[in-house]
Parts: structure tokens; sequence; C-alpha cells
């Protein structure tokens, strides 16, 4: 798979403990972990194997003081990154921080949809395949699916529709939850990477949610609780027979896993 404008190409956890968050995720998830070489910030770089899926961006004093706060955000591949954030700012989104770069990748922005969702936008320029998500096979310590969770549902599809042109592949109802809409980017794409469904009123803000693949989603669930994370749903058992767990880890990011059951 080559990695097209509106892919999700990488994953990222910001949090105020890194050593003790990279201890809690590599029991999880199994990654392993490398520092980035950036000067003057603990950046980490986690992967399965040897395909690097994401990094780990420990939040300073002056990050929090800021409004930071524990959270996993993906990155979508945004050619024409200039491009894009105007019309993102066009269509009621907001841009909270643009004009920065990695080094040998190319220039990113970390922005909210009109929703509020937070998100980062990176027009890779590496040359590099991102195998961050797995589109056809199940894999261990990849994400296995993107899930936007948001107070309007039609919205989020027109405007990420616009933007990147994700279209609904699938639908399942879900009765009072209403529709379970499967999205692909574009439609000559043969895999779904995500869905978009309303956020349910007791969620305080829309989301979205990452899902990384672990081996045995038992032995995830006791571990979460040994190791001081918090349970919010599941095992929930889903479509095609695997299971998800929607949780907090100790330093209060919200995180999703979904795996098999052994």
């Amino acid at each position: 798979m080559t990695n097209k404008h509106g892919d999700f190409v990488w994953y990222e956890l910001m949090t105020t403990d890194a050593a003790a968050a990279q201890d809690f995720y590599t029991g999880l998830i199994g990654w392993n972990w490398a520092d980035s070489g950036q000067d003057g910030v603990d950046y980490r770089v986690f992967s399965a194997g040897s395909e690097q899926i994401g990094g780990m961006l420990a939040l300073n004093e002056e990050m929090t003081a800021g409004g930071a706060r524990p959270a996993w955000l993906g990155y979508v591949q945004t050619d024409d990154l200039s491009g894009a954030l105007s019309k993102w700012k066009a269509a009621g989104g907001s841009v909270m921080i643009e004009g920065q770069e990695v080094p040998g990748v190319g220039p990113f922005a970390m922005v909210t949809d009109p929703q509020g969702v937070p998100l980062y936008l990176i027009d890779d320029q590496s040359g590099e395949e991102s195998t961050a998500f797995s589109a056809y096979e199940p894999k261990v310590g990849h994400c296995a699916w993107n899930e936007l969770v948001t107070a309007d549902p039609g919205a989020a599809k027109s405007f990420y529709g616009d933007i990147y042109g994700w279209v609904v592949g699938e639908s399942m109802d879900m009765g009072p939850m209403g529709q379970y809409e499967m999205l692909k980017n574009g439609e000559a794409r043969d895999f779904m990477f995500g869905a978009v469904m309303k956020k349910p009123d007791e969620m305080p803000v829309s989301a979205w949610a990452y899902y990384f693949r672990v081996p045995d989603i038992d032995a995830a669930q006791a571990y979460i609780e040994e190791k001081g994370g918090q349970i919010m749903n599941g095992p929930m058992e889903i479509p095609g027979g695997d299971f998800v767990i929607q949780g907090s880890d100790p330093q209060g990011a919200f995180f999703s896993i979904i795996g098999a059951r052994k």
C-alpha cells in the first residue's frame, strides 16, 4: 500500500511521565522504543518489530501550563499542507500549531475540526511508506481502526470528505445509537480505515479513538487493571469476532485496544 493524501500515517502519545508510559505500553502492546535524537525534547519512537508506529512526547511544564494534557493523537498525510490548512480554516476548523517541521520528513500542523476534535496534519516528504495502520491483515502493535465519535457526524463527513475525499463504504445500524458509518479514503480504495458515529450524550467531548492490536484481549484486561490503568468499556465483542477495550492509562490518556480472545 502506498500512502496517499488522507491516510493515517503516524500516532503520537503526549504524556506527563514518559518513563512510566513507556513501561505501561511495552507490557500492554509489546512495542520497542528508541530515542528520536531531537535536541531539547524527550521524543521517543515506538515500533512493532522493525516497523515504526508512532512517537511519544514528554510534556514539559510549559506545555502543561498551556493546556496540554495526556492524549493520543493521529497524523494524517496531507499533500500541499498550506493549501489544506486554508481549506481547513475556511470550513470552520481551527489551527493550533503551524509552521513546524519534522527534520527529514516535512511540515506538520496541529488542528481541530469544527467539532473541536484535535488532529495532526503532516506532509510526509521522506519517501518512506508508513505501515503504522495495518490495512489488510491483523498485525499486533499496529493500529487496526481509526474511529471518530462526534457530535455531528453529518458535518464531520462533509468536512473531511471535502478536504481528503473520505467516503462511506459501509454502514451499520446501531439502533438508538444511530449509524456506524465505515470510511474509505476515496472510492477506489479496497479497504476501510475507520468509522464515524454519533457521540453519546454522556461522552463529554467529540474525539478520535485509535485501536491498537494486542495479542490476547483477556491478558490485556488483566494487565491494565494490575498496572493502574482504568477500563471504561469492554472487553466488548465486535463483528468479526475480535474484542475491544477502551480505557485510560495511568497518566490519564484515553486509549483503545483490539484483540482476539485466546
